[in-house]
């Protein structure tokens, strides 16, 4: 990208805060996961709708509970219900971050695409990353 295109181009009918929203046959079990794997405090916790600030972001991450939600699959073949996003989270050791996050209920997919990453299924169903930062 040139400098003219990787400008921020003001939006002054945006507040410039989003924030990502995880789907759950119940919310508050799925946000309590992320919230003991990152270690934020949670700033709505009821049980169908909650919420937490990405430390020094204009950003949350947030949990709302879906009457009929089903766990995409990884990896998705031909008629599965696919991802729409995952969470990419940075890891200073690899082998302990897959630990702690197995210690609160998730379990690390069958297909792992790279050395360095691992991808893990939260209670819900949900495949995030573990990968090495640094």
């Amino acid at each position: 990208m040139d400098d003219e295109s990787s400008r921020e181009t003001p939006r002054p009918h945006l507040s410039g805060w989003i924030g990502v929203v995880l789907s759950a046959p119940r919310a508050q079990p799925l946000a309590h996961f992320y919230r003991d794997l990152l270690g934020w405090p949670l700033h709505q916790d009821t049980p169908d709708w909650c919420t937490m600030q990405i430390p020094g972001a204009p950003a949350n991450l947030a949990f709302q509970s879906e009457e009929h939600y089903a766990p995409p699959m990884w990896p998705a073949g031909p008629g599965d219900p696919h991802m729409m996003l995952h969470l990419d989270i940075g890891a200073r050791d690899l082998e302990q971050a897959v630990a702690a996050a197995r210690e609160l209920g998730a379990t690390v997919a069958e297909f792992q695409p790279q050395d360095d990453v691992r991808v893990v299924l939260d209670p819900a169903g949900h495949p995030f990353c573990l990968y090495v930062d640094g």
